[in-house]
């Protein structure tokens, strides 16, 4: 065996000449995954832990069950099973994460931890001349009649990683660069336009209604615990805690004297800026991001409009050659109406020490990222929100294209200009699904051509506080480029995987994109 598989320490003998004992046995943790018996050196190993819940990581290598949080940190999850070509199980209560740290932490899945032993190292033999299915190229060592078994495997996990993850191998050798703090620049000629409108729509009872996108700070879902503040107006919901915020919520249903609704979770919550501090609208659900041309936009009937008071509906758009009305609310207008006024007097009167403590603590706006949150399947994904150009539903039928790239989807008509559509799930690898109601086409600037994506579900607008974002760990070029970074929010037990646009597409595929235009 190799001598770096035993060690000697130095010690003085009684008569103070040194010497040298020799250390006769080395520890090991052995465990059992599929139809063999391995062990690997203790050094390594800082914990075994139980089989964690895991993010699902789109590109990344088919050993690689996911990402866990463990303890505020990102531990990417592999099965030994499937390295070494055993057939999937069901984990059950003997399965167990045997976590590594070979530059990098991973947590290695195995099937049970069968025991922890001082092995004598004249039992310990070279790999050489084993007849077995596991690459002996893996292996540091045998085991021979120790414990209940007549041969042990020495996994050799430095030679495992930098087989089966070539990127971590290479990240654990230099320094990561975490892309949190950069700058994304909107694309050249991104400005917004002056004779258009981007706007989030959201749904009230069986009515369309949307809001400039520039007046929204965020969309988040409704939380589990809204505090209930007595003594207030019916509209008035109460207050929730947004970032260590008192956030005072308004539902526009009662407001605007409709059927009381009991919220779900598909109600959602639109965040406005108040002066120096913000209030919710409860909405039923928010519907889209749209770009309206300023020529479709009407001012709202003079007879239409609320006597003695500024109207919250300043105008409404003609989408679909008129058959959809979308009724524009001003953000100003409807922040100075009375029901708003009595919301931030609760927060006054009811003397909530708690806001002006918080205050102190929330972060600023500088040290967020705002981004778009949508699902694929069961993952949470996120985007930057300028780079969102606007969230369109899907048709019923998507237009194919002869000739166009096989990862077009279709095209479809947006606003008189041919926009190619692509399936995100088929981009990323992930099974396909049936077409939905909740799907929605995201669409996003890429190379000057728009294009648009297909996902399962767009959730909500949220901040996410630069410092819970860490680089994620690199499995692939493709992977590492396109999700190179995962926003961690141990507190609320989310795990966000923060896509670049930009990315989804490469400099090849543009030119057939751009020749459907």
């Amino acid at each position: 065996m190799t001598s770096d598989m035993v060690t000697s320490n130095e010690v003085s003998d009684p008569d103070g000449q040194a010497g040298q004992e020799r250390v006769t046995t080395q520890q090991f943790v052995t465990f059992v995954a599929g139809d063999e018996v391995f062990a690997v050196d203790m050094a390594p190993v800082q914990e075994i832990i139980r089989s964690p819940e895991v993010v699902r990581l789109p590109l990344a290598p088919a050993t690689l069950d996911g990402l866990a949080n463990l303890r505020g940190k990102i531990l990417p999850i592999v099965s030994l099973r499937r390295i070494f070509g055993f057939p999937d199980r069901d984990k059950d209560d003997a399965t167990r994460a045997v976590v590594i740290n070979v530059g990098q932490p991973l947590g290695f899945i195995v099937d049970r931890v069968a025991s922890v032993l001082d092995v004598d190292v004249d039992k310990i033999e070279a790999p050489q001349g084993l007849q077995s299915t596991i690459d002996t190229e893996l292996l540091a060592g045998l085991l021979k009649n120790v414990g209940d078994y007549p041969v042990i495997m020495v996994l050799d996990f430095k030679k495992l990683v930098q087989r089966e993850f070539a990127h971590i191998a290479t990240a654990a050798k230099s320094e990561v660069r975490l892309h949190g703090g950069l700058e994304v620049q909107k694309p050249e000629g991104e400005e917004r336009q002056n004779d258009e409108l981007q706007l989030v729509s959201f749904r009230i009872a069986s009515q369309e209604y949307a809001i400039d996108i520039a007046d929204v700070q965020e969309i988040v879902q409704v939380p589990p615990g809204i505090i209930r503040v007595p003594h207030c107006a019916p509209h008035v919901v109460g207050v929730m805690s947004l970032r260590n915020r008192l956030l005072p919520l308004v539902d526009l249903r009662q407001m605007f004297g409709l059927p009381v609704q009991v919220l779900d979770d598909r109600c959602r919550i639109v965040v406005l800026a108040h002066g120096a501090s913000s209030i919710g609208v409860v909405v039923d659900g928010v519907s889209e991001v749209l770009r309206v041309a300023k020529e479709l936009v009407d001012p709202l009937p003079a007879l239409l409009a609320k006597g003695g008071e500024m109207p919250e509906i300043a105008s409404v758009c003609r989408l679909e050659q008129g058959k959809r009305l979308v009724s524009v609310i001003t953000s100003k207008n409807l922040l100075d109406h009375s029901a708003f006024k009595d919301a931030i007097n609760i927060m006054s009167e009811a003397n909530l020490d708690e806001a002006a403590q918080a205050d102190e603590l929330d972060t600023t706006v500088d040290d967020d990222e705002q981004v778009v949150i949508f699902r694929l399947d069961k993952e949470e994904f996120g985007v930057p929100i300028h780079s969102v150009q606007e969230i369109v539903r899907v048709p019923e039928e998507l237009v194919h294209v002869p000739g166009a790239p096989d990862f077009v989807e279709g095209v479809i008509n947006l606003r008189g200009s041919v926009l190619p559509v692509v399936d995100l799930r088929a981009r990323l690898g992930l099974p396909g699904i049936e077409r939905s109601d909740s799907q929605r086409i995201m669409v996003f600037l890429i190379a000057d051509v728009r294009t648009g994506f297909i996902v399962d579900q767009v959730a909500e607008v949220l901040r996410i506080a630069r410092d819970v974002i860490e680089p994620a760990p690199s499995f692939s070029g493709q992977q590492s480029a396109l999700l190179a970074r995962m926003a961690n929010m141990e507190k609320q037990g989310r795990m966000v995987q923060l896509l670049e646009p930009t990315q989804l597409v490469n400099a090849d595929e543009m030119a057939g994109l751009a020749s459907l235009g």
